[in-house]
């Protein structure tokens, strides 16, 4: 199910992005509402928000308060130029992600059914940290890779632990592109940390498979921001 969701999300990105590069959604152009876009791609408001937040991350498009969402210039994203270094950062990180997704899974769903109280209080603490971070502004990478250390930790198994443990917090994809406005911007940090909540809840539901899915389809959107990302360079 959230597999097909995954997919979904994809194809209804790429068709979007084809109509504002062929420019017949222009810059300035409103969106159309949730409502109407589920109803024109028979797609669900979860598939719409998942698409819009994707899309909003590469800058194709942006929110407007109390109005709606609108196109932006896809050239005009080069306002920001990001360094050499993070350019030469961008396949390794997608190949990086690609592991953890086979990684974290996998380690998600082993600590759905193994994790103790203590460690799933551990889980927990970590995700509250991460919130309170970005309530204050702060940097929130490390605390980021808290959460997935926490959940490592929570398979019982050490070799999930060695693993993560090995890449450090460079294994969380922004804190190695500081150049991009994301790294900083509340409500993608907000979305990703709703992503979290879910692999949490999944795990204290002890529910193996839905905890699975729920670390890759927060893995894979952030491969698809950064595929999206190295298109752009």
């Amino acid at each position: 199910m959230r597999r097909s969701r995954e997919r979904l999300a994809q194809q209804l990105i790429d068709q979007m992005r084809a109509q504002i590069e062929s420019g017949k959604l222009k810059e300035g152009d409103q969106l159309p509402t949730e409502p109407q876009l589920e109803a024109t791609f028979g797609v669900s408001r979860t598939v719409v928000r998942e698409a819009i937040a994707d899309l909003r991350s590469a800058g194709y498009v942006r929110p407007i308060q109390g109005k709606g969402v609108f196109v932006s210039n896809p050239s005009a994203q080069k306002a920001f130029s990001l360094t050499p270094v993070e350019i030469k950062s961008i396949p390794e990180t997608l190949e990086l992600l690609e592991f953890r997704m086979a990684a974290e899974g996998e380690a998600a769903a082993i600590a759905a059914y193994r994790r103790t109280a203590e460690q799933e209080a551990a889980i927990r603490a970590a995700n509250r940290k991460m919130a309170q971070m970005i309530e204050d502004g702060a940097p929130t990478v490390e605390a980021d890779y808290e959460f997935h250390m926490a959940i490592a930790a929570a398979t019982n198994n050490r070799f999930y632990v060695d693993v993560l443990r090995h890449f450090g917090p460079r294994s969380i994809p922004r804190g190695q592109f500081p150049t991009l406005p994301e790294a900083h911007d509340r409500a993608y940090l907000d979305k990703v940390h709703a992503e979290h909540i879910e692999i949490l809840e999944a795990i204290a539901d002890q529910e193996p498979e839905r905890a699975r899915q729920a670390m890759r389809a927060h893995l894979l959107a952030s491969q698809r921001r950064y595929r999206m990302l190295a298109e752009q360079q």
